[in-house]
């Protein structure tokens, strides 16, 4: 327990379990999308899924990774035809 008391007066914090859900969920729908994207050779799905895949390594709250992931996912599905 020392450990994690360590680690908190350093400022690292373990991610809370939804941010861990929503982080593996939105990665995999990225996946997906890129793989459809380049399937299909639509650029816009591609990207949209690199984005889904990377995106969660640069936000730090949770429920700007959920907002952010459903506005990506909502238009990965727009394009997705």
């Amino acid at each position: 327990m020392d450990e994690l008391k360590n680690l908190e007066s350093l400022g690292l914090v373990l991610p809370s379990p939804a941010y861990i859900v929503g982080a593996i969920l939105f990665g995999i729908f990225g996946y997906v999308a890129f793989r459809r994207g380049r399937k299909t050779f639509t650029p816009s799905l591609t990207w949209t899924g690199v984005a889904l895949m990377v995106y969660p390594y640069a936000v730090q709250q949770t429920w700007l990774l959920w907002a952010v992931g459903v506005a990506l996912c909502s238009w990965a599905y727009a394009k997705w035809n």
